[in-house]
């Protein structure tokens, strides 16, 4: 499987400039694309219905060529979704690590 490093995600209680919220998951979060090394912080609501492990550590976050593909055999801890029309998601751990998957449509 090819991956291309898109992102790191910070969780983060500061909020910060840019922030885009998302209702479904109660998480205000920023554009990587305008961090000078794709950071992405993350602002959790009280309540968000994500795995605490997402809204307490770290992620690195890959493009796959076909995410169904790259979760075969995977612990994964958020089942694919659509993050926007054109990007398809999902979250994975690998021991201790957190890891997003994402696939352009």
């Amino acid at each position: 499987m090819a991956a291309q490093f898109h992102h790191f995600g910070v969780p983060t209680d500061k909020k910060s400039t840019g922030e885009d919220y998302i209702a479904g998951a109660k998480v205000f979060v920023t554009n990587p694309g305008d961090h000078p090394y794709r950071v992405e912080f993350l602002r959790f609501e009280a309540g968000s219905p994500l795995p605490e492990v997402v809204r307490t550590q770290p992620h690195a976050a890959f493009v796959v060529p076909l995410l169904d593909a790259a979760l075969e055999g995977r612990n994964v801890i958020i089942p694919p979704f659509d993050a926007t029309d054109k990007l398809r998601c999902a979250f994975i751990q690998d021991g201790n690590a957190v890891i997003e998957l994402m696939e352009n449509k």
